[in-house]
């Protein structure tokens, strides 16, 4: 049985089982529709982890929203169509918490995720990826399909995009201590340091999404979190005890801080996989800063 996996070299796509079908978008081009066809009449999969997407932090969706939107609806649309087209028995579309209503009963459940509009900073990406949810739902009911969707909170881990641009807050929090170590500069974060956010190790992300595609019987979405908050400012003190840094960390509170929370409900995770462990965010930090340190000429930065 063959696993296709777009964003094969990404974040998530890199942890999966090697055996797995990988492709980037040095291979294809998901956004256009004679490509995306191309790539599965020629892999003919018979399932599909579907992790590709044009993502980032905070000001790139603030400052690109309009590219987010048309780029994230036109891979969906062309690699859910096609998976359906080419009867693929089972496909696992990632969705993320942050295409959720700003506005919220907490904690979030996937049944939420229609019930009001994004927040503003995001809003482009998130009704793009809110529609894979839609036209899931509709392939299902119509085609008698097992499509669903996995709902990652915050992802890091080694081999993340750790652009100063376009990363999110974590690798991006990487980065730029690096930067301020090696150059013995102040470390600016932006906003006050006080929003609240669930991450998870991309490891534990593409365990939980194989196990689920293995054996997950229902088509609802699933959330992935570890159900477990943390302020950016204490996510920056791991980091400079991590780093070990000893300079100034300044806290730019003219920019954002984005949407203060959104604790998520991991039941469903938790009622089908109890006995799984989910890695201890500092660790994962730890694994995280030691590839970077290693990898810095080669990585996504």
């Amino acid at each position: 049985m063959s696993t296709l996996v777009t964003g094969g070299t990404g974040l998530v796509g890199s942890h999966f089982n090697k055996d797995f079908i990988k492709v980037s978008s040095k291979d294809y081009d998901l956004i256009s529709n004679s490509q995306t066809t191309d790539l599965f009449e020629k892999v003919k999969p018979d399932r599909v982890i579907h992790t590709a997407a044009r993502v980032g932090g905070l000001g790139s969706n603030m400052t690109y929203k309009a590219d987010y939107f048309y780029e994230n609806i036109s891979i969906n649309t062309n690699v859910i169509e096609q998976s359906r087209k080419n009867n693929v028995k089972r496909l696992a579309c990632f969705l993320t918490t942050c295409i959720f209503p700003s506005v919220v009963k907490y904690p979030i459940r996937p049944e939420y995720l229609h019930d009001g509009p994004p927040h503003e900073s995001n809003f482009g990406y998130a009704y793009a990826k809110r529609m894979s949810e839609v036209q899931i739902r509709t392939i299902n009911e119509q085609y008698s399909k097992e499509y669903f969707c996995v709902i990652p909170t915050n992802i890091y881990g080694p081999g993340d995009n750790f652009s100063l641009q376009h990363g999110h807050v974590i690798p991006m929090l990487v980065h730029k201590m690096y930067l301020s170590k090696k150059h013995n500069t102040d470390f600016e974060v932006w906003g006050t340091g006080k929003p609240l956010r669930e991450f998870i190790f991309a490891k534990d992300v593409a365990v939980l999404t194989e196990r689920l595609l293995d054996e997950y019987k229902g088509t609802a979405p699933v959330i992935l979190s570890t159900s477990e908050e943390i302020s950016i400012k204490e996510v920056v003190d791991i980091l400079v005890d991590v780093f070990k840094f000893e300079g100034k960390v300044v806290w730019n509170t003219d920019k954002p801080d984005g949407q203060y929370k959104k604790p998520t409900d991991n039941s469903k995770v938790k009622e089908l996989f109890p006995d799984f462990k989910f890695t201890d965010l500092r660790k994962g930090l730890e694994e995280t800063v030691e590839w970077f340190n290693k990898n810095y000429a080669n990585a996504r930065t």
